[in-house]
């Protein structure tokens, strides 16, 4: 099963959590579920999606990786930011499922992070028993 998520900004993090519940199938029991987003330019995590705590990831990623510093890539399509940051996160996560429903933490959520939007991007979700 895959979905789209539209992002709204160059550095946009998308709490996923869900539409990867509802892509999880009506009688899967207790598995395991992985999330992949199919791009070079974004990832997918689980931490808690709390506003001001978004910020201080996409301030951080800033702080690491600045958006212009002279990189090679740049001269190609001006991205090697967005491909650099998405070094530091994961393409894929995968949480345990339990009776039909992700066994996540109290905080925790799936988040999309788009390096490189906005953009429409693909995550597929894979369940396996």
């Amino acid at each position: 099963m895959s979905f789209q998520v539209k992002t709204t900004g160059r550095l946009d993090i998308v709490d996923v959590t869900a539409d990867v519940e509802d892509a999880i199938p009506d009688d899967f029991g207790d598995g395991l579920c992985t999330v992949f987003v199919q791009h070079t330019t974004a990832g997918v995590v689980v931490n808690e999606a709390e506003q001001r705590l978004l910020g201080d990831i996409e301030s951080y990623l800033r702080e690491v990786v600045p958006d212009e510093d002279g990189y090679a890539h740049d001269a190609l399509d001006g991205n090697a930011d967005s491909h650099l940051r998405a070094l530091l996160l994961d393409e894929s996560v995968s949480v345990p499922v339990r009776e039909g429903a992700l066994a996540l933490g109290t905080w925790q959520s799936i988040l999309l992070l788009d390096c490189d939007g906005p953009r429409t991007r693909s995550v597929t979700v894979t369940c396996t028993s």
